[in-house]
């Protein structure tokens, strides 16, 4: 038989080997739901992992402020209102290569792609 000895807020349990023959008849909560980016009522969950650490890293100010104003943007094309606060950002980001370099490379990737893709339609319709 087990023997339970409480000490201060820790609980001790000596288990026997006869409480280990038998299979365990605890039942586990299921584990809370991630809340994922934008919680149930509507806010924006900064704490998110799929955020990478943009909302804390040195622009994190203007990341949170363009990120609010895109979702909260009432505006068509979505966030229309925000170009002054992105553009703010993406100048922040210009200034720290060595923690944002990654995504400047992602960024110049799609540019160079969309690039080329123009130059694939101009050059489409000037042969037609």
């Amino acid at each position: 038989m087990s023997q339970i000895i409480k000490d201060g807020k820790d609980t001790i349990i000596f288990a026997t080997k006869e409480d280990h023959q038998s299979p365990s008849k605890v039942i586990l909560s299921p584990p809370e739901p991630s809340p994922g980016l934008i919680f149930p009522d509507g806010s924006i969950n900064w704490n998110c992992p799929c955020l990478g650490g943009m909302a804390t890293g040195p622009c994190g100010v203007e990341f949170r402020e363009s990120f609010t104003c895109f979702h909260y943007s009432q505006e068509e094309p979505k966030g229309m209102e925000c170009r002054e606060k992105f553009t703010a950002m993406w100048a922040c980001m210009d200034q720290y290569p060595e923690v944002y370099s990654e995504g400047l490379k992602d960024d110049e990737e799609f540019l160079n792609a969309e690039e080329k893709a123009g130059e694939t339609v101009k050059n489409e319709k000037t042969n037609s």
